[in-house]
């Protein structure tokens, strides 16, 4: 008995509208520029390093996949994976204190044989999960308590971040804690208390910071102390981006990249190579495409059908838009240097991982935004 065949364009027309489905296209297409942008950029700041940017697109092939599972998962699954995922994330941040690698002076990854994995950039994305799960759980009945647990949930994490030690990325972490708190209705009066209180403690807090963290920050009141140490990537990095003046040196032609003054410049650094190559002109339109992005997640956030999507989307798209601020900040001068990487565009296979895992949360929260919650 013969068997029907489905033609070649019925075939293809079917792979493509599984590869599409609930694939948000203005969202999916603003990343997609940013990635194009950082590609570009780290060709140059990689000094064309065809190995570094094949990594970088494999990296972006497992990305976009995961991207496309986690934006394809029913609504109650990315619910029920909050803690597991969150206790997973923490189990290894206490992995990497016991037995991870140090690079840098820093003990941040896990040696997987293969790949070099960052923990810290998993529980980037776990954290906010498990407290949208855990809000949306005692939803109707959330008290001050509540927001005492999840301030826990929060300082666990953070603290084994820190000792790391990695400053920029346990505050940022914090921060992402903290927005999915504001969301659930944190009282201002209570955010003012805090704020208070951290000022309050910040002799304390210096007393616990390392020399190299202390002296960023006192080299970001005056960078002219220590021009040719602790100040010298800010000061390196003002140089770029102001010798790139309007229009840039052109796409390869930068001499603060291709003289190396500028350090680390295809991670943290890669938006003074961006700036001093496109120049004003491309800064603009840069900060344009990222400001695109967050006004599509906010546009998605308010539309979200329950208090786990909302605080969820609303956690990931504040997340977004305080990485690009933050090292935009201190490439410019403005904040101190924390080691924060660009998202899309700086150069980072796990970091790339988990910035599109928090593109598919979004990409989920809008594919069920019509839904009634249970």
């Amino acid at each position: 008995m013969a068997t029907a065949t489905l033609p070649i364009g019925d075939l293809l027309g079917r792979l493509w509208e599984l590869l599409v489905r609930r694939v948000d296209p203005p969202l999916f297409a603003i990343t997609l520029a940013l990635v194009g942008a950082g590609f570009v950029t780290l060709f140059s700041a990689a000094d064309q390093s065809v190995a570094r940017l094949t990594n970088q697109a494999v990296s972006l092939g497992v990305a976009l996949t995961a991207m496309w599972v986690i934006a394809n998962l029913p609504p109650q699954m990315l619910s029920r994976a909050a803690l597991p995922l969150y206790a997973t994330a923490t189990l290894l941040l206490v992995a990497v204190a016991l037995f991870g690698i140090v690079v840098n002076g820093s003990r941040r990854w896990l040696d997987l044989g293969v790949i070099r994995f960052q923990p810290s950039e998993l529980m980037k994305i776990a954290l906010p999960l498990m407290l949208a799960w855990y809000f949306q759980w005692r939803e109707g009945r959330i008290g001050w308590q509540d927001f005492v647990l999840a301030a826990v949930l929060i300082a666990v994490p953070a603290w084994l971040v820190k000792r790391q030690p990695d400053l920029g990325t346990a505050l940022l972490l914090s921060a992402s804690g903290f927005y999915v708190l504001f969301l659930a209705g944190l009282s201002w009066r209570v955010i003012v208390g805090l704020v208070a209180s951290g000022a309050a403690a910040g002799p304390f807090l210096w007393s616990h910071l390392h020399d190299y963290q202390r002296q960023r920050i006192l080299t970001f009141i005056d960078p002219s102390t220590d021009p040719l140490g602790a100040g010298y990537h800010t000061t390196q990095a003002s140089i770029a981006i102001g010798s790139g003046g309007v229009v840039g040196k052109g796409w390869l032609n930068g001499t603060q990249t291709h003289l190396d003054f500028l350090p680390d410049k295809h991670t943290d650094f890669i938006f003074a190579v961006f700036g001093e190559e496109f120049g004003l002109i491309g800064n603009v339109l840069l900060v344009a495409v990222y400001l695109a992005l967050i006004g599509r997640a906010m546009i998605i956030t308010s539309n979200a059908s329950t208090l786990f999507a909302r605080l969820a989307a609303g956690a990931v798209t504040l997340m977004l838009f305080t990485y690009a601020f933050v090292n935009m900040g201190m490439v410019s001068g403005i904040l101190p240097v924390v080691g924060v990487p660009l998202p899309f565009v700086s150069y980072g296979g796990t970091a790339l991982v988990s910035l599109f895992i928090g593109i598919g949360i979004l990409m989920n929260v809008q594919a069920n935004r019509k839904l009634v919650a249970s």
